[in-house]
Formats: C-alpha cells, structure tokens, sequence
C-alpha cells in the first residue's frame, strides 16, 4: 500500500520554510499542487486496479505482488538532485551510520510487511471492498500519532475515527460481501482481517517514521524525506525477494506467466505498470509534503481509497449494493471530519503566529 505513500505529519502541519517551492508565483504553486495531488490519486487507484488486474488474470503468487510495490525505487533517485543547494536542519549533528542503518532496516522491515499483507487482502478481495478497508488508516493514523507523536485528540477527530471503524465493519458484517471469483467467506475474513491489519501497520510506520525524524535525524528535508523513502523500499524489496524464494513462489512463476489469461507479454507490462504506479504516486506523496504539507499529503493519499470504489465499479463492474454505497459515503465523511479539525488547527496556528510577529514589531518600535 502506497509504501511510498509515508506522510509525516508536522505538528503544527505548515509548509516548511526552508522548501525551494516557497517563492513559486501562486499560480505555479497552485498548479504543482494539483499535479501532485493528480500523481497520488491516480497512482494510488492504479495500483489497486492494476494489482486486482494480475489478480483476475491468473497471477497467484503474493510474494510477487509484494515486490512490485516496491522495487520501483530506482526511479525516485534522480530527484535526489533536484535538493535546494542549502537544506536547513535543526540540528548541526547527523547520527551515525549504525543508527541510521537500524532506523532504515526497521522501518523497511514494517513496509515489507505491510505491502505483504495488503497483497493478501487485494488477493481475497475485490478492489472497492479492499479500498473502503484500507481507508481506515487514516483511523489508526489518529490514534497513533496521540500516543506516539503527542497529537490531539478532539472531538472532531473522535467523530472521524468512529465514522471510519464503522464505514469498515458494515463491510464486514455485510451479508452480500464475497471475494473476486466466488471466493469462500473464510477467505474473505482473511482478506479483511489482513487488509486491516496492513492499513494499521502503515499508520503505526507513519506516526514512528515522524518519531524517527524528530527524535533521529533531527530534520525533515527534501533529500532526507526521499532517501528514508529510497532506503526503506530497499529493505523492503530485498525481504520480499527472500520471501518469494523461501516461499517456493519463484518456481511457479515461469508458468504463472504462461497461463496468465492476458499474454506474456501482458502480464510483464502488468507488474511493471504496478511498479511504475506505486512510484509515481511516492513523487507526488514527496511534492505535496514540501508544496502544502504532510497532513495534505496524508489525506490526499488517503481519500483516494474512497475514490477508487468509483473506478472499480467501472473497470471491473463490482457489485456496488447499498451497504458499499453508505460505506462510501461515512468514508468522506470520516475524511471531511479530519480535514476540518486540521483546518482548525492550522488555522489557530497562523494566528498564533501573527500575534507573535505583532508583538515583536510593537516591542522594537517601543525599544
């Protein structure tokens, strides 16, 4: 699951200073912040597609479906030269090479197996029931980041997260749910219980990654945001290239692309796109981050899950019965009840900030 999707929510969620797009006319600004929030939306819905594509096809093999997400690092590195020539830090030491390997390895650990277990669910589950469970992260992305991050917890954000448990078990208390291709209700728990596990795993990875960047790396630059990304899918696609060896996977993959119902040559195109998709999606995670902010990163890469339902009911002509359509909706309902209170914060925070600057004018023309 948009492994590369990681937001890291500041505290005060504000765009950070020291960005090379801050001097950026409005109207570029404005433009670079749609063509972003574009990348993720349309990259996060592509690879759910894509992914429940190879699926349908006849790909089996979750080792595989694992690695895609991943291995598509390469790419993200030619950014690494677009760095401002400065990047400010908050602190005038870095940490050792020890400590910064067991914070990569770690968290690149907790990305392999999160891309595992949203492979199990994608496998069990249909693209718009699997999207509508994975929007709960934003749920545990919530709770975690008040115990771990010492974020608020308002009444707001209660809302959200109760809207959005509940969105999640309609689903699975729905009587009408079935897995692609007439899979058993067993598999179908599984499906769900994995898929919510994922969606709970990638929040606790966030809140920690947010832990890691103020506790660890002590800054939050562009170049240190993309090499932790660069760094963890490296991990992560090394232990899914063990898995699928370990697993026995690799022998049947020969004839998995023989008899995948598209061709060949389809079903290479088919993982490549995946890889391709997943890393288009992390460029315009990256961009919002430094254009707007991580909190808007965050959502953006969240409530595209609500949106891919309406693509799947188009491309693969999902069931969409009432349950999924209420489901929906309590989604952005969930969604507009985070936004809003993060609006309120940002809010309070720019005025707090205008005061201050008030002040210390009316101080020095006093002086």
């Amino acid at each position: 699951m948009i492994d590369n999707q990681e937001p890291f929510l500041n505290k005060d969620g504000n765009l950070v200073d020291q960005s090379p797009f801050v001097k950026l006319n409005r109207w570029k600004w404005w433009l670079l912040v749609a063509i972003n929030t574009i990348c993720i939306i349309a990259g996060q819905s592509a690879t759910v597609l894509l992914g429940r594509f190879y699926f349908d096809q006849g790909g089996n093999s979750k080792w595989m479906a694992t690695l895609v997400q991943g291995a598509g690092f390469p790419i993200l590195i030619p950014f690494l030269f677009l760095r401002p020539s400065q990047e400010a830090s908050t602190s005038s030491t870095s940490p050792s090479i020890k400590t910064l390997a067991s914070v990569y390895l770690f968290l690149g650990l907790l990305l392999a197996g999160d891309n595992y277990l949203y492979s199990v669910g994608l496998l069990y589950l249909s693209a718009s029931t699997y999207s509508l469970i994975s929007a709960t992260q934003l749920a545990f992305n919530a709770v975690f980041s008040y115990f771990l991050n010492s974020h608020k917890f308002t009444a707001l954000i209660l809302n959200s997260v109760t809207i959005l448990t509940l969105s999640a078990a309609l689903i699975a208390v729905n009587d009408d749910s079935e897995g692609p291709s007439g899979v058993s209700k067993g598999k179908f728990l599984l499906g769900f219980l994995c898929t919510v596990g994922a969606s709970a795993l990638y929040s606790l990875m966030l809140s920690l990654m947010q832990l890691s960047f103020q506790k660890v790396l002590k800054k939050e630059t562009f170049s240190v945001v993309l090499e932790m990304q660069i760094y963890r899918s490296i991990v992560a696609s090394f232990v899914s290239v063990l898995g699928l060896f370990a697993s026995g996977e690799w022998k049947s993959l020969h004839q998995e692309m023989e008899d995948f119902n598209s061709g060949r040559v389809s079903y290479v195109l088919t993982l490549v796109s995946v890889a391709l998709a997943w890393q288009v999606c992390a460029v315009g995670v990256v961009g919002l981050i430094f254009l707007v902010s991580s909190l808007f990163s965050n959502v953006i890469g969240t409530l595209s899950l609500a949106v891919t339902p309406l693509s799947a009911l188009v491309v693969f002509h999902d069931k969409m019965n009432g349950v999924k359509v209420i489901a929906m909706l309590l989604a952005f309902c969930g969604f507009a009840s985070y936004i809003y209170q993060n609006y309120l914060d940002n809010l309070k925070a720019r005025r707090s900030d205008t005061d201050c600057d008030l002040q210390e004018s009316r101080d020095n023309s006093s002086c």
